[in-house]
């Protein structure tokens, strides 16, 4: 018994270092959010005010939400919400319809030289977008898909590499002799995917899902080449229309940069068990 209490000495002094630790590395990532979201509540001439003030005078005027209310109903962030929201859902629809099957594909079926195609789906992550990006503006103005949304929703119905590389290995994980039962009742083999495989790989795909979702929704580049008009930027573009080139709506910018980051923060809370079981049962350790 004597010998217990040392040792339960060290494990209390072990969290509370672990603790703190956390604790402190949690300040540090929260801080620029919670910076951000201060300066949305400040009027301009505070913002580069010295020393810099942690209490916003905004929030104590008749007018607190100033700032939110002027990008929400003079700034057309309504739009630029809208279009990236509709964007993003349906290029994240168009990743899980693309990577479940190529994931499924590559787990399941016995196909010719499929470790080879999947080597090479692997390779097109490692290739920067810089490399692709003005053939990919070629092509698509070739088909006349400038200033539409189609540049940004239909090449996610195509491929997905971080995806497919998932669900394979969620597939792999999942036992065979589900299949096996299926297909001596009669099953084809697009059934057992579809009845069988398919539900059961729910995490997984709503982890692709949120990806997917995150990923779009931040997209600048592409929105930046393939939209021109008003009515169709997204959000990313909508907060470039706060920085010109001589001056920065900065307390604009910030609030725009609150009300984007929250939709994120809502789906990944909300979906967080799902995406972290289909991590782990892919057997994929961040």
């Amino acid at each position: 018994m004597a010998n217990m209490t040392p040792n339960r000495g060290n494990s209390h002094t072990t969290l509370i270092l672990l603790y703190s630790v956390l604790i402190i590395y949690a300040a540090i990532t929260l801080m620029p959010f919670i910076w951000m979201l201060i300066t949305s509540f400040k009027e301009p001439r505070d913002v580069f005010k010295l020393p810099p003030s942690f209490v916003p005078k905004l929030l104590f005027t008749d007018q607190p939400f100033a700032n939110y209310s002027e990008i929400w109903t003079k700034r057309d962030f309504v739009i630029y919400f809208r279009n990236s929201a509709f964007v993003s859902f349906m290029a994240a629809v168009g990743q899980v319809f693309a990577t479940s099957l190529g994931g499924y594909a590559f787990a399941r079926l016995d196909l010719p030289g499929k470790n080879w195609l999947f080597a090479l789906v692997l390779v097109t992550a490692f290739v920067p977008v810089e490399v692709t990006i003005i053939p990919e503006f070629l092509i698509m103005r070739g088909l006349g898909w400038i200033d539409t949304f189609l540049p940004l929703i239909v090449p996610s119905f195509l491929v997905g590499a971080f995806g497919t590389f998932m669900l394979r290995e969620y597939f792999a994980s999942l036992p065979k002799d589900y299949g096996d039962a299926a297909y001596v009742d009669g099953a084809t083999p697009f059934q057992i995917f579809w009845k069988v495989y398919l539900p059961l790989a729910q995490p997984a795909l709503v982890a692709v899902f949120v990806i997917a979702f995150i990923n779009n929704w931040d997209e600048l580049l592409r929105p930046l080449l393939f939209l021109n008009s008003n009515e169709l930027k997204t959000v990313p573009l909508g907060l470039m229309s706060f920085v010109s080139q001589y001056e920065a709506s900065w307390t604009l910018l910030m609030a725009g940069s609150v009300i984007s980051t929250l939709p994120l923060i809502i789906i990944y809370m909300l979906t967080q068990k799902y995406v972290l079981q289909g991590f782990a049962g892919g057997g994929i350790k961040g």
